[in-house]
């Protein structure tokens, strides 16, 4: 005998969480399922997430929205990777780039082609056989999906944008799909004595808003899955020592670099965010080893425009809610844990979230199966990500400061340790599972931090030489040519999405 499916869903929270939840969702399941969606204009949004990784392209496409429309309404602009300056030492950069590099031969990945390049005495990075990384350095953008009509795989990007104008886009459609908004502060959450399910929040207006899925996207309050429901926090502050951000817009300038930048500083590292119409930047820090007044010092005297605003503080720390499902409630965004934005992945894990919940929605037995099943996920997920994270501190050769020489200290989870000992020894990258990064991105990381390997695989060999020259000469020029017919970056946003 079926289960009775639910009829109805309540969102706790806006902001970019809640919208892209009720956007999704209803999208996803029509009319048949009322979802409200409750927040306050009192209480403000967290609202720093500027940078996105290419997984965001999906959510516009599900959705049914033109690219270039989301892009004007959010003031954006686009993203081919993220630029690491001084994480290995002070004075060396590198590309996380979006796009594949090199082509696989024979079943052998790429990058022992080029190991064997390197070892015979080339001098080309691995970045030159990146068309995304060419790109970026060159400042050009093209929506190009194939190169020269051959197997070489075009350009892969996401997007720079306002979170809050973005918030505001999802809601306009949520609300076309049929999302009721509700207006209030939340002063009670209701749960049912037999079981403690959820069953209401009430508002400070008075009005009681009934449900029978929660879903918790009220940021670091945390105000279902942990303040009524008290789901516990994994700490990972041992692996990931900072704990403060600051965040202040500055006016746009020139060039409009088409990718994100993370600087290292003395206790953390500073980010560079360009949007059309200012630029968004932040200082993310150890409270253990500087002070805020320092730390807005050094953020304010490495912007490149002048400020527009005094910088905002954001404390946090890093880390994942125990349980991100508990009974009947599903905890989405700051919600559910924290990683910071060095990597861009704060508004893709909602979107995974969401993701996830569709698969396991549940029906009115909310099986512990599916619960369960919806937690191991979700972890896996998370500790994936907090592990690639690690890897930026912990390989540095940093060793400048205090807070460096405490990173280099940092004992590695096992599963990180187990990938950095495999790519040392052999050059191999296996991506395990669905985590989020691919073996091309923990290569670039990899590499950028200085692990370097002792061997390539012998069956990169077996290309004759004269061959194996024009294999990797060829895929240089095809890069070469793409790029330098590819229009200016700032060229191409204002010929294609440029905001009013």
């Amino acid at each position: 005998m079926a289960a009775k499916p639910l009829d109805s869903v309540v969102i706790v929270g806006g902001g970019t969480a809640g919208w892209m939840a009720a956007a999704l969702l209803a999208r996803a399941l029509g009319r048949a399922v009322s979802i409200t969606l409750v927040e306050s204009e009192e209480i403000g949004t967290i609202g720093v997430g500027e940078a996105t990784i290419p997984q965001i392209r999906l959510i516009n496409a599900f959705l049914g929205l033109d690219e270039d429309a989301v892009m004007r309404a959010s003031q954006a602009t686009f993203k081919l990777g993220i630029q690491l300056n001084d994480w290995l030492r002070p004075g060396h950069s590198y590309l996380h780039a979006f796009s594949d590099i090199g082509l696989p031969q024979g079943g052998v990945p790429f990058q022992h082609y080029w190991l064997r390049e390197r070892a015979q005495g080339g001098t080309h990075d691995l970045w030159a056989y990146s068309l995304n990384a060419q790109a970026a350095v060159a400042g050009r953008m093209a929506r190009l999906e194939q190169v020269g009509g051959g197997p070489l795989t075009g350009m892969r990007w996401a997007y720079h944008f306002d979170a809050g104008l973005y918030a505001q886009h999802l809601r306009k459609v949520a609300e076309d799909l049929g999302v009721r908004r509700e207006e209030g502060r939340i002063v009670e959450v209701e749960l049912r004595g037999e079981d403690g399910f959820v069953t209401a929040v009430k508002l400070e207006r008075g009005a009681r808003i009934a449900g029978e899925l929660f879903i918790d996207c009220s940021g670091f309050r945390a105000l279902l899955i942990e303040g009524a429901l008290h789901a516990g926090y994994d700490d990972w502050r041992h692996w990931l020592p900072c704990d403060r951000a600051l965040a202040v817009p500055s006016a746009r300038v020139e060039p409009m670099r088409p990718y994100t930048q993370a600087s290292a500083r003395g206790a953390g590292w500073q980010w560079r965010i360009p949007l059309q119409h200012r630029t968004g930047n932040g200082h993310v820090y150890c409270s253990g080893f500087i002070g805020d007044d320092e730390a807005a010092a050094i953020l304010l005297a490495n912007l490149e425009g002048e400020p527009l605003a005094e910088p905002r503080p954001l404390r946090f720390t890093a880390g994942m809610r125990r349980q991100v499902w508990v009974r009947n409630c599903v905890a989405l965004g700051l919600a559910a844990g924290f990683m910071e934005p060095l990597e861009s992945t704060t508004i893709h894990l909602v979107q995974s979230g969401v993701d996830r919940l569709l698969k396991l929605f549940p029906d009115a037995r909310f099986e512990p199966a599916v619960r369960d099943a919806f937690n191991r996920q979700t972890r896996f997920e998370y500790e994936r990500i907090r592990d690639f994270l690690i890897l930026h501190y912990t390989a540095s050769e940093r060793r400048d400061t205090p807070f460096w020489r405490h990173c280099a200290a940092i004992a590695r989870p096992e599963s990180l340790q187990h990938r950095i000992e495999l790519f040392r020894a052999c050059g191999q990258i296996f991506r395990d599972g669905e985590e989020l990064f691919t073996e091309v991105g923990w290569l670039q990381v990899l590499l950028g931090q200085g692990v370097e390997p002792q061997a390539y695989h012998r069956l990169a060999d077996a290309l004759e030489p004269s061959r194996f020259r024009e294999f990797m000469g060829n895929l240089r020029l095809l890069i070469r040519r793409a790029v330098d017919g590819m229009p200016a970056h700032a060229e191409f946003v204002v010929r294609h999405c440029a905001a009013g």
